[in-house]
């Protein structure tokens, strides 16, 4: 391809177009699961009955408020759900995955095995 001017472009549109006929194109990506912190919570939770807001702050490295914003994304998609409660005078919250949630994470695993299969085909 190095010697005909326009081969690598050409290969790139019809490999782009290859994805967009045999496979979901990447802009109909969930983009509440998407985000990388977002996909770092719900995966945490597939794995896991229950995290608290501690277990998960400590697990991915994020602030407080980092993770608080994208805990009620989550929540607020019906993704994860959120219970608050108090030990002593300590308040704990603790987030579990939601069907919904699950529904979505598998979806969005399976259009990104797509994305990867029809890219290692191209």
């Amino acid at each position: 391809m190095a010697g005909k001017p326009g081969a690598f472009r050409a290969a790139r549109e019809d490999r782009s177009r290859r994805i967009a006929i045999g496979n979901p194109p990447a802009v109909n990506l969930d983009r509440i699961i998407h985000e990388r912190t977002r996909l770092a919570i719900i995966s945490a939770l597939a794995v896991n009955h229950s995290l608290s807001f501690n277990e998960l702050k400590q697990l991915l490295r994020v602030s407080d408020g980092n993770l608080s914003v994208h805990a009620r994304k989550l929540e607020d998609a019906g993704y994860v759900g959120c219970t608050k409660s108090f030990a002593g005078r300590v308040p704990k919250t603790e987030y579990r995955l939601m069907p919904a949630g699950r529904r979505a994470l598998e979806k969005y695993l399976d259009h990104m095995e797509a994305l990867i299969h029809a890219t290692r085909e191209g």
